[in-house]
């Protein structure tokens, strides 16, 4: 099995009669997915999501991939294919577009809906052109065919690119589920066909590799939904990712049945399901969902609220209700049901919300106590199973952490796919498809670009260790005004601190010696203010470090008169 290398250079001029493939995200970690498909000097793309932040990240929206590399290409572009809605794959489409707003969008009927909504807001009018399972199109040099795939999404698609380099497949996310709820199969004989004609390049979804055996069939879990639906005695309110559509059918179903209303809180959760609702996705009986507004008006155990915040995004309704930041308040005998996954690096955040709602009184149901959630990546058994149905000459996995890669490869190597065939890339690693062989030749840019509010790519590594070390440790700005003549200290020094826990009074002790600091260096000559700044940063630092074993952010003034 190949693998990138620190010493890998920018890479060489792509032979001619290859295919390369450059993800710029998605591949080491759980969200931006983007990979960039080039032939003949033309360029096809598929997906581009968005990275959620977490806590070492204070202060950012979003992670988008690095668009550096082909940013100076986008004329080339030919398309952009979007796998299915989930925001870790179409997220980032606004931020690409921005820099061109006419690179054509290719997806199913329902992905197009959710982006097109999404454009709205950045008022950018795509061009799109809808696909579905079965249809071929010629994009530039690509010829794309499109197989139907199950997910935790309707209307999910993997992509065959063929090139005179050979052909590429790329799952997209997908599982097997062999009892879906649209009864929409992933399309197995289409993948065997595909398998048939040789595959040369397989990229497959990643998340699930690690763990043994099948996914649940995602119906199994209207039976639990009934349970709780039966036993709750208040309010029912359930967190789920604004795109799970088969999910909320279920909700909406249980609802009926037992005779409650549903109001859907968030904006994304009102957008995606009345956009499910108009295309056909989401079955909803007359009278079942109402205005939250009227929910006051309705007893609590006729009342089901459908929201989001399932990861414990800080602003998102449930976190705002656990932290009595909401219209929507919790009270003791209310049923909160999380329906769905943690994400990688989400746990501390979701059970900080559990906390909080079990504190008003809730009862928590979730995946560690009740099967309210099945995954919609296939397990180490699907991925097997799928292997023997493609027959890849050359695998890469993608989607997924750097365990999930190496156990998706590892399963690749089970089933037959030569190890020197087996490509375990990163973000940035390119990746040739030369003469039926695909290897790693070089690296490009594909670092994290931060979105902070109206801000896209200012925010650096630098700024966020500083507001890592403004929240960890707080501030202390010291003001002096020293004359310009001799350098000595006419005025302070003055300090304040913020968050450092340090009382005002104990620096006392520090003043002498920054006094004493700065006689010396007049003394000496120096009396230029940055060079007085940086002797009294280091001398309040180290008082600071040598008496409270603490570093917080020194801001020294110095000001001459």
């Amino acid at each position: 099995m190949s693998h990138p290398h620190p010493e890998l250079g920018p890479p060489p001029k792509l032979p001619e009669g290859g295919l390369r493939v450059t993800p710029l995200g998605g591949l080491g970690e759980i969200g931006r997915n983007m990979t960039v498909f080039e032939y003949g000097g033309r360029l096809l793309i598929v997906d581009c999501g968005v990275l959620f932040p977490e806590e070492e990240q204070p202060g950012i929206d979003l992670i988008l991939p690095d668009f550096s590399s082909i940013r100076d290409r986008l004329d080339d572009v030919d398309g952009i294919v979007l796998t299915h809605g989930h925001e870790d794959h179409i997220g980032g489409v606004p931020y690409l577009l921005r820099e061109k707003p006419d690179i054509p969008l290719i997806g199913s009927k329902l992905t197009l809906a959710l982006i097109e909504a999404k454009l709205q807001e950045h008022r950018i009018r795509p061009y799109t052109l809808e696909v579905a399972e079965g249809d071929r199109e010629r994009l530039g040099p690509f010829d794309c065919e499109f197989i139907a795939v199950n997910h935790s999404i309707p209307d999910a698609l993997a992509v065959a690119i063929r090139t005179p380099a050979g052909m590429a497949v790329h799952t997209g996310d997908f599982k097997m589920d062999q009892l879906p709820l649209d009864r929409r199969l992933t399309d197995l004989p289409a993948f065997a066909r595909l398998g048939e004609e040789g595959i040369d390049l397989l990229l497959v979804d990643s998340t699930n590799a690690e763990v043994p055996g099948f996914v649940p069939p995602e119906r199994d879990i209207s039976g639990v939904l009934r349970q709780v639906f039966a036993g709750a005695q208040k309010r029912i309110i359930v967190a789920s990712f604004a795109s799970h559509v088969h999910r909320i059918q279920q909700i909406l179903d249980a609802a009926h049945e037992y005779g409650r209303r549903v109001a859907f809180v968030g904006r994304s959760m009102v957008r995606n399901m009345g956009i499910a609702r108009d295309l056909g996705y989401l079955r909803i009986p007359a009278g079942l969902v109402v205005d939250v507004k009227t929910l006051d008006d309705l007893p609590d155990d006729e009342v089901v609220l459908v929201c989001t915040g399932s990861q414990g995004e800080p602003m998102a309704a449930l976190s705002r209700m656990a932290n009595r930041d909401h219209q929507i308040r919790i009270v003791q005998g209310d049923t909160v049901i999380l329906a769905s996954s943690l994400i990688p690096g989400n746990e501390n955040a979701v059970y900080r919300v559990i906390n909080g709602l079990t504190r008003w009184g809730a009862n928590v149901v979730h995946k560690g106590n009740a099967r309210v959630h099945v995954s919609g990546h296939a397990s180490a058994g699907e991925l097997l199973y799928f292997y023997n149905i493609c027959k890849p000459r050359n695998l890469m996995p993608v989607h997924g952490e750097w365990r999930h890669l190496r156990a998706n490869a590892e399963l690749g190597a089970l089933t037959g796919v030569p190890k020197n065939h087996i490509v375990i890339a990163e973000d940035g690693v390119v990746v040739d498809l030369v003469d039926g062989a695909a290897k790693i030749v070089g690296k490009v840019q594909a670092g994290y670009v931060y979105v902070d509010g109206l801000s896209v790519g200012d925010v650096t590594e630098t700024s966020l260790k500083d507001r890592r070390i403004l929240g960890d440790e707080g501030i202390i700005s010291v003001f002096v005004v020293v004359d310009s003549t001799t350098g000595k200290v006419v005025s302070g020094p003055q300090i304040q601190a913020r968050g450092s826990g340090i009382d005002d009074a104990a620096f006392s002790a520090v003043i002498p010696k920054i006094e004493e600091a700065i006689g010396k260096s007049a003394s000496d000559g120096v009396v230029e203010p940055h060079q007085l700044q940086q002797l009294v940063r280091r001398t309040m630092g180290k008082w600071v470090s040598d008496t409270y074993r603490r570093r917080p952010m020194i801001l020294p003034v110095v000001v001459e008169v």
